[in-house]
């Protein structure tokens, strides 16, 4: 049977393949991005969903408008004024299937066979895998702790006038856990509005912040509507239900909502209006201050460990918020082949090669710290600690 030739750019998402081994109760997994599910509000998602079944079961239930739920895109957009500083409203909103929709759309959207797409180094894996479907080609800008090497992009824009797009995750990103400065993303804005390219701003994690206050969305100083950000329930509340949004221009958000039409027609307006209840019921803002405790503590007794139990000379991340720890193993190590030992003895990780979509590096790899309880947390990078132990002193002694 002869399929499209996209499909030969498709594979499988590494990090499902490693899940499927993690499914096994012996192992301790660092590996699925995952929230916790003891903190999903159970009891009072039940009450929203069962007001809204009782109030409006037949609509609810009933196809929708593409758009999405209007009080929803209302609340939304009052949300990411108030904690985010855009200035958008409900028009500028459009519910999808979460993030990783938006994403695929985006692929669609803007990318022809060839185009060439700028992103960070490393960068987000689902991410990749959406837009490699559309046959692009990836350049990957240097990134520093601050973000996105402003010298390197501007250089970049340069020497290739032709690119589509920018994907960027400023806060928390996935894999390495680093947050942008507001220098970084004032400068940013500032070179970009130099040139007439759209940036996907994808931001999944910018509430869970553990220390500081959160830093405004990339919007804030978007000067001609180049700006398109990517929001989801997943991470602050129930992955389950599957409702993102984009926001974006009139313009842009219109070419948005027909390809979505053609798509899928419109999200569950089931899932909407339940989401909408709640916030309309509850106060998500204190459900969100449970995940940053619970979550800024399982940060500090993973790194604790790591500093007890890993080689002093191994490099890892301080994230302030989020849900990610990024390690550099030497160089001439691969993340790949020490998975391989440590599934062996229960532990797992997501190497970090895949995160490259050149395939730049292949000695790091990405620990989820949000999904393991703490004695599993402690446990399972111990394990860690004493195989990359073994692989070191290996290392010192080929050296020596």
């Amino acid at each position: 049977m002869k399929y499209a030739n996209r499909m030969n750019q498709m594979t499988a998402s590494e990090i499902r393949e490693i899940l499927k081994v993690t499914e096994q109760k012996q192992v301790i997994s660092f590996a699925g991005g995952l929230p916790d599910p003891e903190l999903f509000p159970v009891n009072e998602f039940l009450t929203a969903a069962n007001y809204v079944l009782k109030e409006s079961g037949s609509q609810g239930l009933q196809y929708s408008t593409t758009e999405g739920f209007e009080p929803l895109r209302m609340q939304i957009a009052n949300r990411m004024n108030s904690k985010f500083q855009s200035q958008i409203t409900k028009d500028d909103v459009l519910i999808v299937n979460g993030a990783q929709q938006a994403l695929d759309m985006s692929g669609k959207l803007f990318l022809d066979k060839g185009d060439l797409i700028v992103c960070e180094s490393p960068t987000y894996l689902g991410a990749i895998n959406a837009f490699r479907t559309y046959e692009c080609r990836f350049i990957s800008v240097l990134t520093e702790d601050e973000g996105m090497s402003l010298s390197h992009l501007e250089e970049t824009l340069k020497a290739h006038p032709d690119i589509r797009m920018i994907y960027v995750i400023p806060d928390f990103q996935n894999p390495t856990g680093r947050r942008w400065s507001l220098e970084r993303r004032k400068r940013f804005m500032d070179l970009i509005s130099c040139y007439d390219i759209p940036v996907i701003e994808d931001n999944p994690y910018g509430e869970i912040v553990f220390d500081n206050q959160i830093f405004p969305s990339l919007k804030k100083w978007d000067k001609n509507n180049q700006v398109i950000s990517l929001g989801t329930f997943s991470k602050i509340f129930c992955p389950g239900l599957r409702v993102g949004w984009i926001s974006a221009s009139q313009e842009i958000l219109n070419r948005y909502i027909l390809l979505k039409q053609s798509s899928d027609l419109h999200t569950s307006n089931l899932s909407q209006r339940q989401i909408s209840k709640y916030l309309e019921l509850f106060d998500i803002e204190v459900h969100i201050r449970k995940l940053i405790l619970a979550y800024r503590n399982k940060r500090d007794i993973a790194v604790s460990a790591i500093k007890k139990c890993f080689p002093a000379d191994i490099k890892y991340t301080m994230p302030e918020g989020g849900l990610f720890l990024w390690i550099e193993l030497p160089e001439s190590w691969s993340s790949r082949e020490l998975l391989e030992v440590c599934i062996k003895e229960n532990v797992a990780f997501v190497p970090g090669e895949p995160f490259y979509p050149n395939g730049e590096k292949k000695n790091a790899f990405r620990l989820n710290f949000s999904n393991a309880d703490e004695e599993k947390l402690k446990e399972g990078i111990s394990k860690m600690g004493g195989i990359i132990g073994r692989y070191h002193s290996a290392s010192m002694s080929e050296t020596i």
